[in-house]
């Protein structure tokens, strides 16, 4: 399937703008390679929508500029978090990635921590800390958090791409930590250290999803240090090893638990979920509904080297936002 014409958005109102539009640009060349007709829309930090620099307005019902599938390359909030999903279906357009709840929960790491632990799926002990609550009695939140041990990572609760986040080594550093994740959101999650290898794993699919070879974030950095924003973006950052070196049973866990969580998060299209592993115990980290694209992103990384060219996968997306619209259009609601 090819020809079609595909709207990408990218940039956003979110802390992850630019490393938005840098995967858009990404995805604009690989769908023009895959034979698509791609055309770029901004999402300005002022949440204004621009096609060549020019405003464009929207009507529901009436699609988008003339796109036959729209793109979302978008990162955190007012993008990744359902509500640009919601907009294009009262729009009546295809869309790649997950529909409005799954987008919503993914993004909200406490609630997706809370639905995967009623689940029973392994992940690492946390506590989610709201502004107020820190506010009226700071003394029984931080003997809360203490429980976790250190180091504890502090996250803004709603956003990715490492953004907002500070390790915890000390703590003296912990209150630093929150007010530095409070200035991002409202809702922040401290969560206990894994002393486990990171491993990813991409997922694509709609019913019969399948996962890539799992993946090991090496750094190349100082010794010490995290998967920090850095890491993920600058070259050279880190090394992404595929297949993990790992015991081949304990890949094919990483692989099933990563379509299980896709599947029991209600995904749709693509995801990247996030593990730690260390000896036998697989942990899941987080899941993201629309993982980065540029050229250092792991995602189509790991699809590559499942055997999945770049180019390939992006036209394997646009054929399954084009089949969820269909079915989704086969019920009256």
């Amino acid at each position: 399937m090819t020809g079609r014409r595909v709207a990408v958005l990218g940039g956003g109102r979110s802390s992850e703008h630019e490393v938005s539009l840098a995967s858009a640009a990404s995805v604009l060349a690989g769908l023009a390679a895959a034979g698509h007709r791609p055309f770029a829309i901004e999402i300005g930090r002022d949440g204004v929508w621009r096609r060549d620099g020019a405003e464009i307005t929207v009507t529901p019902g009436r699609g988008l500029d003339g796109a036959e599938v729209v793109f979302p390359v978008l990162h955190g909030p007012f993008g990744e978090d359902g509500t640009v999903q919601g907009l294009l279906e009262c729009l009546e357009v295809p869309y790649v990635g997950a529909g409005v709840l799954a987008s919503a929960l993914c993004m909200d790491k406490v609630l997706f921590k809370d639905l995967m632990g009623q689940a029973g799926v392994p992940q690492v002990a946390y506590r989610a800390v709201r502004e107020e609550q820190l506010r009226a009695d700071p003394d029984f939140v931080l003997a809360g958090l203490a429980e976790l041990g250190r180091p504890v990572f502090v996250k803004p609760c709603r956003l990715g791409s490492s953004v907002g986040i500070v390790r915890v080594l000390e703590p003296g550093e912990l209150r630093p930590a929150l007010a530095t994740a409070f200035e991002h959101d409202p809702l922040v999650i401290v969560e206990a250290g894994a002393t486990g290898l990171e491993i990813e794993c991409s997922v694509i699919g709609n019913h019969d999803p399948v996962a890539s070879q799992p993946g090991e974030i090496v750094l190349t950095g100082p010794a010490g240090g995290w998967y920090d924003y850095e890491a993920k973006y600058a070259a050279g950052g880190m090394e992404l090893v595929v297949p993990a070196r790992i015991p081949e049973p304990i890949r094919e866990r990483v692989r099933a638990l990563a379509v299980s969580t896709f599947k029991r998060a209600g995904c749709s299209g693509l995801a990247r979920v996030d593990f730690f592993v260390e000896g036998d115990e697989v942990l899941v980290n987080e899941l993201n509904t629309m993982p980065g694209f540029t050229r250092t992103s792991v995602f189509g990384k790991l699809f590559e080297a499942s055997g999945l060219p770049y180019a390939e996968v992006l036209d394997l997306l646009v054929h399954l936002a084009l089949e969820r619209f269909e079915e989704d259009h086969r019920h009256a609601y």
